[in-house]
Protein backbone atom coordinates (compact mmCIF):
# COMPACT_ATOMS: atom_id res chain seq x y z
CA UNK A 1 0.00 0.00 0.00
CA UNK A 2 1.32 3.80 -1.15
CA UNK A 3 2.59 5.56 1.77
CA UNK A 4 0.85 8.98 2.60
CA UNK A 5 2.33 10.11 5.61
CA UNK A 6 2.15 13.63 4.28
CA UNK A 7 -1.42 13.35 3.27
CA UNK A 8 -4.24 14.57 6.34
CA UNK A 9 -5.97 11.59 7.70
CA UNK A 10 -9.73 12.31 7.73
CA UNK A 11 -10.10 9.53 10.79
CA UNK A 12 -8.33 6.56 11.81
CA UNK A 13 -9.34 2.68 11.85
CA UNK A 14 -8.17 0.54 14.56
CA UNK A 15 -8.26 -2.83 15.21
CA UNK A 16 -6.56 -4.22 18.42
CA UNK A 17 -6.46 -7.30 19.45
CA UNK A 18 -4.53 -9.02 22.13
CA UNK A 19 -1.63 -9.51 20.51
CA UNK A 20 -1.45 -6.83 17.71
CA UNK A 21 -2.68 -3.94 16.67
CA UNK A 22 -3.58 -2.41 12.95
CA UNK A 23 -3.79 0.99 12.19
CA UNK A 24 -5.44 2.41 8.99
CA UNK A 25 -5.20 6.15 8.30
CA UNK A 26 -7.97 6.92 6.20
CA UNK A 27 -8.46 9.59 3.55
CA UNK A 28 -10.99 11.77 2.58
CA UNK A 29 -12.21 9.25 -0.53
CA UNK A 30 -12.68 6.27 2.11
CA UNK A 31 -9.74 4.61 1.12
CA UNK A 32 -6.73 3.62 3.84
CA UNK A 33 -3.60 6.11 2.94
CA UNK A 34 -1.59 2.93 4.43
CA UNK A 35 -1.52 0.42 7.20
CA UNK A 36 0.24 0.10 10.35
CA UNK A 37 1.27 -2.88 12.14
CA UNK A 38 2.23 -2.92 15.65
CA UNK A 39 2.54 -5.99 17.98
CA UNK A 40 1.56 -3.87 20.81
CA UNK A 41 -1.51 -5.92 21.60
CA UNK A 42 -3.75 -5.66 24.46
CA UNK A 43 -1.72 -8.64 26.11
CA UNK A 44 1.36 -6.45 26.29
CA UNK A 45 0.30 -2.89 27.15
CA UNK A 46 -0.66 -1.42 31.01
CA UNK A 47 -3.69 1.10 30.86
CA UNK A 48 -1.56 4.18 30.83
CA UNK A 49 0.12 2.78 27.81
CA UNK A 50 -2.55 2.90 25.24
CA UNK A 51 -2.34 6.21 24.32
CA UNK A 52 1.07 7.24 24.38
CA UNK A 53 1.23 3.84 21.86
CA UNK A 54 -1.40 5.41 19.77
CA UNK A 55 -0.08 9.09 19.60
CA UNK A 56 3.96 7.13 18.64
CA UNK A 57 2.28 5.13 16.15
CA UNK A 58 0.14 8.33 14.42
CA UNK A 59 2.35 11.12 15.05
CA UNK A 60 2.87 12.06 11.23
CA UNK A 61 -1.03 12.20 11.22
CA UNK A 62 -1.71 14.23 14.00
CA UNK A 63 -1.83 18.25 13.42
CA UNK A 64 -1.94 21.13 16.16
CA UNK A 65 -5.31 22.86 16.24
CA UNK A 66 -7.16 20.01 14.96
CA UNK A 67 -8.70 16.63 16.15
CA UNK A 68 -8.08 13.38 14.72
CA UNK A 69 -11.24 11.19 14.84
CA UNK A 70 -10.06 7.40 16.08
CA UNK A 71 -12.30 4.42 15.99
CA UNK A 72 -11.60 1.14 17.65
CA UNK A 73 -12.88 -2.40 17.51
CA UNK A 74 -11.31 -5.34 19.22
CA UNK A 75 -10.19 -6.31 22.76
CA UNK A 76 -9.27 -2.58 23.20
CA UNK A 77 -12.77 -2.52 24.80
CA UNK A 78 -12.63 -5.56 26.80
CA UNK A 79 -12.55 -5.48 30.81
CA UNK A 80 -8.37 -5.89 30.50
CA UNK A 81 -7.85 -3.04 27.67
CA UNK A 82 -8.26 0.64 28.12
CA UNK A 83 -11.89 0.79 28.48
CA UNK A 84 -14.79 -2.03 28.99
CA UNK A 85 -17.09 -1.11 26.16
CA UNK A 86 -20.14 -2.78 27.29
CA UNK A 87 -21.71 -5.49 25.20
CA UNK A 88 -25.01 -5.52 23.33
CA UNK A 89 -27.18 -8.86 23.44
CA UNK A 90 -27.62 -11.21 21.08
CA UNK A 91 -29.98 -10.69 18.36
CA UNK A 92 -29.04 -7.13 17.70
CA UNK A 93 -27.60 -5.61 14.89
CA UNK A 94 -23.66 -5.53 14.81
CA UNK A 95 -22.40 -2.70 17.27
CA UNK A 96 -22.21 1.25 15.88
CA UNK A 97 -20.84 4.25 16.99
CA UNK A 98 -24.29 5.01 18.42
CA UNK A 99 -23.15 2.54 21.50
CA UNK A 100 -19.52 3.36 20.77
CA UNK A 101 -17.42 4.30 24.22
CA UNK A 102 -15.36 7.34 23.99
CA UNK A 103 -12.04 6.76 25.85
CA UNK A 104 -10.48 9.83 28.38
CA UNK A 105 -7.28 10.98 26.57
CA UNK A 106 -4.86 13.60 28.06
CA UNK A 107 -4.10 15.11 24.49
CA UNK A 108 -6.79 17.13 22.72
CA UNK A 109 -5.32 16.10 19.53
CA UNK A 110 -7.32 12.78 19.15
CA UNK A 111 -10.73 11.49 19.65
CA UNK A 112 -10.79 7.92 20.78
CA UNK A 113 -14.05 5.60 20.59
CA UNK A 114 -14.52 1.77 21.15
CA UNK A 115 -16.96 -0.07 19.27
CA UNK A 116 -19.13 -2.40 21.96
CA UNK A 117 -18.51 -6.42 21.55
CA UNK A 118 -21.47 -8.84 21.53
CA UNK A 119 -22.57 -11.36 24.50
CA UNK A 120 -25.11 -14.48 24.02
CA UNK A 121 -26.43 -14.87 27.34
CA UNK A 122 -27.95 -18.53 26.48
CA UNK A 123 -25.95 -20.66 25.57
CA UNK A 124 -23.15 -18.30 26.77
CA UNK A 125 -20.62 -16.43 24.06
CA UNK A 126 -18.89 -13.52 23.87
CA UNK A 127 -17.19 -11.67 20.64
CA UNK A 128 -15.10 -8.76 20.54
CA UNK A 129 -13.76 -7.56 17.19
CA UNK A 130 -15.67 -10.24 15.08
CA UNK A 131 -18.61 -7.91 15.53
CA UNK A 132 -16.78 -5.45 13.34
CA UNK A 133 -16.13 -7.80 10.76
CA UNK A 134 -19.97 -9.09 10.65
CA UNK A 135 -20.79 -5.27 10.26
CA UNK A 136 -18.14 -4.97 7.29
CA UNK A 137 -19.89 -8.48 5.68
CA UNK A 138 -23.18 -7.02 5.91
CA UNK A 139 -21.75 -3.97 4.34
CA UNK A 140 -20.78 -5.52 1.12
CA UNK A 141 -24.04 -8.02 1.20
CA UNK A 142 -26.52 -5.91 2.83
CA UNK A 143 -29.39 -8.51 2.06
CA UNK A 144 -27.34 -11.51 3.51
CA UNK A 145 -29.17 -14.19 5.25
CA UNK A 146 -27.18 -16.85 6.49
CA UNK A 147 -23.84 -18.19 8.33
CA UNK A 148 -20.84 -16.47 8.70
CA UNK A 149 -17.77 -18.06 9.57
CA UNK A 150 -14.49 -16.44 11.30
CA UNK A 151 -11.60 -18.62 11.60
CA UNK A 152 -8.58 -17.79 14.03
CA UNK A 153 -7.35 -19.14 17.84
CA UNK A 154 -11.11 -18.36 19.08
CA UNK A 155 -13.14 -19.27 15.65
CA UNK A 156 -16.99 -17.84 15.63
CA UNK A 157 -19.73 -19.40 13.88
CA UNK A 158 -22.31 -16.67 13.63
CA UNK A 159 -26.25 -16.90 12.18
CA UNK A 160 -27.43 -13.50 10.30
CA UNK A 161 -30.86 -12.50 9.34
CA UNK A 162 -32.12 -9.23 8.72
CA UNK A 163 -29.42 -7.22 9.27
CA UNK A 164 -28.83 -9.30 12.50
CA UNK A 165 -26.46 -11.01 14.30
CA UNK A 166 -29.30 -13.98 15.67
CA UNK A 167 -27.03 -16.55 16.88
CA UNK A 168 -23.14 -17.70 17.58
CA UNK A 169 -21.14 -20.04 18.88
CA UNK A 170 -17.01 -19.70 19.47
CA UNK A 171 -14.65 -22.44 18.93
CA UNK A 172 -11.19 -23.32 20.80
CA UNK A 173 -9.80 -25.16 17.83
CA UNK A 174 -6.78 -23.08 17.26
CA UNK A 175 -5.77 -22.60 20.49
CA UNK A 176 -6.47 -26.58 21.21
CA UNK A 177 -3.79 -27.27 18.49
CA UNK A 178 -1.56 -24.68 19.34
CA UNK A 179 -1.60 -26.52 22.88
CA UNK A 180 -1.43 -29.96 21.66
CA UNK A 181 1.91 -29.01 19.63
CA UNK A 182 3.69 -27.74 22.52
CA UNK A 183 2.19 -28.42 25.94
CA UNK A 184 0.79 -32.08 24.77
CA UNK A 185 2.65 -35.51 24.56
CA UNK A 186 2.63 -34.76 20.85
CA UNK A 187 4.70 -31.94 21.16
CA UNK A 188 7.54 -35.03 20.44
CA UNK A 189 5.51 -36.11 16.96
CA UNK A 190 4.25 -32.65 15.53
CA UNK A 191 6.12 -30.54 13.26
CA UNK A 192 6.03 -26.77 14.06
CA UNK A 193 5.35 -25.26 10.65
CA UNK A 194 4.66 -27.08 6.58
CA UNK A 195 1.92 -28.75 5.37
CA UNK A 196 0.41 -31.91 3.89
CA UNK A 197 -3.05 -31.36 2.08
CA UNK A 198 -3.85 -35.02 2.24
CA UNK A 199 -3.58 -35.64 5.12
CA UNK A 200 -4.98 -32.68 6.37
CA UNK A 201 -7.99 -34.33 4.64
CA UNK A 202 -7.83 -37.74 5.86
CA UNK A 203 -8.24 -36.14 9.31
CA UNK A 204 -10.81 -33.81 9.06
CA UNK A 205 -12.96 -36.72 7.35
CA UNK A 206 -12.04 -39.00 10.51
CA UNK A 207 -12.92 -35.91 13.01
CA UNK A 208 -15.73 -35.61 11.54
CA UNK A 209 -16.89 -39.13 11.09
CA UNK A 210 -15.81 -40.36 14.49
CA UNK A 211 -15.78 -37.07 17.04
CA UNK A 212 -16.43 -39.25 19.72
CA UNK A 213 -13.08 -41.08 18.75
CA UNK A 214 -11.03 -37.67 18.96
CA UNK A 215 -8.54 -38.25 22.44
CA UNK A 216 -8.21 -41.15 20.82
CA UNK A 217 -7.42 -40.60 17.38
CA UNK A 218 -5.02 -37.96 18.34
CA UNK A 219 -2.75 -40.15 20.72
CA UNK A 220 -2.65 -42.47 17.68
CA UNK A 221 -0.33 -40.17 15.87
CA UNK A 222 2.12 -40.32 19.15
CA UNK A 223 2.04 -44.00 18.86
CA UNK A 224 2.47 -44.09 14.76
CA UNK A 225 5.42 -41.62 15.45
CA UNK A 226 7.58 -44.16 17.94
CA UNK A 227 5.70 -47.70 15.90
CA UNK A 228 6.06 -46.48 12.27
CA UNK A 229 8.31 -43.18 12.63
CA UNK A 230 5.06 -41.28 11.30
CA UNK A 231 6.20 -38.02 9.18
CA UNK A 232 5.69 -35.01 11.99
CA UNK A 233 4.68 -32.98 9.27
CA UNK A 234 1.92 -35.30 8.77
CA UNK A 235 1.51 -35.89 11.50
CA UNK A 236 0.97 -31.94 12.10
CA UNK A 237 -1.42 -31.75 9.25
CA UNK A 238 -3.68 -34.88 10.40
CA UNK A 239 -4.15 -33.28 13.82
CA UNK A 240 -5.26 -29.84 12.55
CA UNK A 241 -7.73 -32.07 10.06
CA UNK A 242 -8.80 -33.97 13.04
CA UNK A 243 -9.76 -30.41 15.52
CA UNK A 244 -11.42 -29.24 12.71
CA UNK A 245 -13.34 -32.10 11.60
CA UNK A 246 -15.11 -32.52 14.73
CA UNK A 247 -16.05 -28.66 14.64
CA UNK A 248 -17.31 -28.20 11.04
CA UNK A 249 -19.56 -31.87 12.49
CA UNK A 250 -20.70 -30.21 15.68
CA UNK A 251 -21.52 -26.76 13.26
CA UNK A 252 -23.69 -29.02 10.55
CA UNK A 253 -26.71 -27.58 11.88
CA UNK A 254 -26.03 -23.97 11.33
CA UNK A 255 -24.35 -24.51 7.50
CA UNK A 256 -26.24 -27.27 6.09
CA UNK A 257 -28.29 -26.02 3.14
CA UNK A 258 -26.68 -22.36 3.59
CA UNK A 259 -23.49 -20.73 1.65
CA UNK A 260 -20.70 -20.09 4.30
CA UNK A 261 -19.33 -17.02 4.27
CA UNK A 262 -15.50 -16.95 5.69
CA UNK A 263 -13.60 -13.99 6.82
CA UNK A 264 -10.11 -14.56 7.70
CA UNK A 265 -6.53 -14.57 6.85
CA UNK A 266 -5.48 -16.85 3.81
CA UNK A 267 -4.30 -20.24 5.09
CA UNK A 268 -6.81 -20.54 7.98
CA UNK A 269 -9.29 -19.74 5.72
CA UNK A 270 -8.54 -21.79 2.97
CA UNK A 271 -8.05 -24.60 5.56
CA UNK A 272 -11.86 -24.25 6.63
CA UNK A 273 -13.30 -24.00 3.24
CA UNK A 274 -11.73 -26.94 2.10
CA UNK A 275 -12.82 -29.12 5.26
CA UNK A 276 -16.38 -27.59 4.48
CA UNK A 277 -15.69 -28.70 0.49
CA UNK A 278 -14.89 -32.46 1.97
CA UNK A 279 -18.55 -32.32 3.37
CA UNK A 280 -20.49 -31.08 0.50
CA UNK A 281 -20.69 -27.45 1.82
CA UNK A 282 -20.47 -24.41 -0.01
CA UNK A 283 -18.11 -21.69 0.90
CA UNK A 284 -17.47 -18.19 -0.03
CA UNK A 285 -13.91 -16.79 1.26
CA UNK A 286 -13.95 -13.18 1.97
CA UNK A 287 -10.47 -10.88 2.78
CA UNK A 288 -9.85 -10.23 6.48
CA UNK A 289 -8.51 -6.39 5.80
CA UNK A 290 -11.24 -5.35 3.47
CA UNK A 291 -14.14 -6.70 5.80
CA UNK A 292 -12.99 -5.16 8.75
CA UNK A 293 -12.07 -1.99 7.19
CA UNK A 294 -15.90 -2.38 5.79
CA UNK A 295 -17.34 -2.41 9.24
CA UNK A 296 -15.24 0.21 10.76
CA UNK A 297 -16.36 2.69 7.54
CA UNK A 298 -19.71 1.68 8.40
CA UNK A 299 -19.81 2.51 12.15
CA UNK A 300 -18.16 5.64 11.05
CA UNK A 301 -20.43 6.78 8.15
CA UNK A 302 -22.87 5.94 11.41
CA UNK A 303 -21.05 8.94 13.31
CA UNK A 304 -21.06 11.50 10.26
CA UNK A 305 -24.95 11.12 9.96
CA UNK A 306 -25.41 11.38 13.32
CA UNK A 307 -22.68 14.95 13.55
CA UNK A 308 -25.19 18.36 13.06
Amino acid sequence: MTDHTNTSAAWVAVDWGTSHLRLWPMGENGRPLRRIDSDKGMASLAREDYEKTLLALLEPYIESGRTLNVLCCGMVGSRQGWCEAPYLQAPCAPPGFDTATRVETSDPRIEVHVLSGVKQLHPADVMRGEETQIAGVLALSPDLSGVICLPGTHTKWVLVEDGEIRQFSTFLTGELFQLLGTSSVLRHTLARDSWNSAAFEAGCRAGSQSPQLLGNLLFGLRAEALLTDLDPVEARSRASGLLLGLEISGMRPLWQGKTTILVGESDIAQAYATALAIENAEARVLDAEQVTLAGLGAARANDMRNRP
